[in-house]
């Protein structure tokens, strides 16, 4: 009996020792927080009634930069929109990969962001205007390839009832662009927010791109006005409306409060409908091409309402995050962001290091979005493929071009605020000087070059420096 007695003990104890080692060894969920990025295309920073538009409806928008971190002098890295969206994604200025315009790509040698979070853990999805690359299968920078798990996307910008490409696949859909993308991601977040991952969602809008189509709905806002501002104003109420349903939804899950929700633009304000934060406007290096809405909602670490004029770039999206996510920076290409986790946490009130900006004279590449998902959508009805090598881009990792280190055409700037200068050279190789004082003169129309020429010769060199490292990089010396 006694024998018995302690083999019943031993199985016991046996069993509770599995359990606990079986309790033990469960991971327990990831804390770490949700991302989504959420980006407009061709949006002003005066074109949201929060910054004192006069005409349009924000109200999600409005109540988002009343709840959140504001910044009042965010920068896009160019003023259009692929080198943008490119700096988004690796930290560095456009012209290192030689993004230099619209329709260019990313280079696959490049480390993205949704690489590096799908390496630690996260669950990646983009959704909407991608318009770094292809969009279709077997292209070395389609969103998968660029490290998303989960895509629909556009190969540039879309209008109402787009045709996406969902991991390669055209597929019709129907209703307002903003919505049919923020509809896609909601589905996306709702399928992994109980996964034990956190999510890595990318919401790129279509909108406020011409041709301006707005929702019925919010075109009738703008009724009593001119069918050309009443339709981008209705874009853009689009684009909020969508907003507020995506933050509903978050909170409805009830992941919002753990959730970094950043919202900007791509480039400065169009000519004529939009308005800029300065002089110009899209396609400028001057202030209207460049400065852009941009606001941090993270309830969890941003309990109260902020704002700042700490200038901060697009390019400082990438290394914040790593932060955020707990990721040691292990980049061995050279980056131009900085962390803005120290500006979430209220304790940076000046930017360390200056922002350079550089519109490298090349032309932009030709990407028609809806014809080309048409023909695919038609193209898989007949049971076949569309091959087309300039669809596919697959030659992107090629560098057939080395670029000379001792002459830099095109626009560039240095903001070491408040100082902007700006370094012009033309066709002819013939440079021009223009140095404003952005505080005092936000429309960069009194050209201090000549009175302070000695803030210049000292800005001068730091700008010429950094388009050495900017052609290096370009070369290929950082792979």
């Amino acid at each position: 009996m006694k024998r018995l007695i302690k083999t019943a003990l031993l199985i016991i104890l046996l069993a509770l020792t599995v359990t606990f080692n079986n309790c033990t060894n469960e991971k327990a969920p990831d804390s770490r927080p949700h991302i989504v990025l959420v980006m407009a295309d061709d949006q002003g920073w005066g074109d949201m009634a929060y910054n004192g538009h006069p005409v349009v409806q924000t109200p999600n928008f409005d109540n988002l930069a009343a709840s959140g971190l504001r910044f009042d002098r965010f920068y896009a890295a160019a003023p259009v929109c692929s080198p943008t969206r490119g700096s988004v994604m690796t930290g560095r200025h456009p012209n290192r990969f030689g993004c230099f315009s619209w329709g260019n790509t990313l280079r696959p040698q490049e480390n993205t962001i949704a690489e590096v979070l799908q390496s630690a853990g996260y669950v990646t999805g983009h959704f909407g205007k991608w318009h770094l690359g292809s969009v279709q299968v077997g292209s070395p920078v389609n969103p998968g390839a660029s490290g998303f798990d989960e895509w629909l996307s556009a190969p540039n910008f879309y209008e109402n009832d787009p045709i996406l490409s969902r991991e390669g696949t055209a597929v019709q859909l129907y209703g307002e662009s903003s919505e049919v993308t923020v509809d896609a991601a909601i589905e996306f977040i709702r399928k992994h927010a109980d996964s034990g991952r956190p999510v890595f969602t990318v919401v790129w809008f279509g909108s406020p791109h011409l041709p301006h189509i707005a929702g019925e709905q919010d075109s009738l806002l703008y009724a009593d006005l001119e069918p050309a501002l009443a339709n981008f104003y209705g874009e853009i109420t689009g684009m909020d409306r969508a907003m507020g349903k995506l933050r509903q939804e978050l909170k409805n899950l009830g992941i919002d409060k753990n959730t970094l929700l950043w919202y900007c633009s791509d480039n400065g304000g169009l000519p004529n409908v939009g308005i800029t934060g300065g002089r110009g406007h899209k396609a400028d290096i001057y202030e209207g091409g460049l400065r852009v809405p941009a606001i941090i909602e993270w309830p969890a670490k941003i309990p109260q309402p902020q704002s700042t004029n700490l200038p901060a770039n697009t390019v400082d999206i990438f290394p914040t995050l790593l932060e955020v996510a707990g990721i040691p920076l292990e980049n061995k290409t050279v980056l131009d962001g900085i962390s803005l986790v120290p500006a979430i946490e209220g304790e940076m009130e000046n930017r360390p290091q200056p922002l350079g900006f550089w519109q490298y004279s090349s032309p932009g590449r030709r990407t028609p979005s809806a014809q080309w998902m048409t023909d695919l959508l038609e193209a898989q009805a007949q049971g076949k493929t569309v091959s087309d090598s300039a669809r596919l881009v697959l030659d992107a990792a090629a560098i057939s071009r080395q670029f000379p280190e001792d002459t830099f055409p095109g626009h560039a700037a240095w903001l070491d605020w408040p100082w902007k200068l700006h370094r012009i050279q033309n066709k002819a190789g013939e440079i021009t000087l223009e140095l404003y004082q952005l505080e005092n003169d936000s429309l960069e129309q009194n050209n201090l070059a000549e009175i302070e020429s000695a803030k210049v010769e000292t800005m001068l060199p730091q700008l010429e420096d950094w388009q050495i490292s900017v052609i290096q990089s370009l070369n290929g010396k950082d792979y």
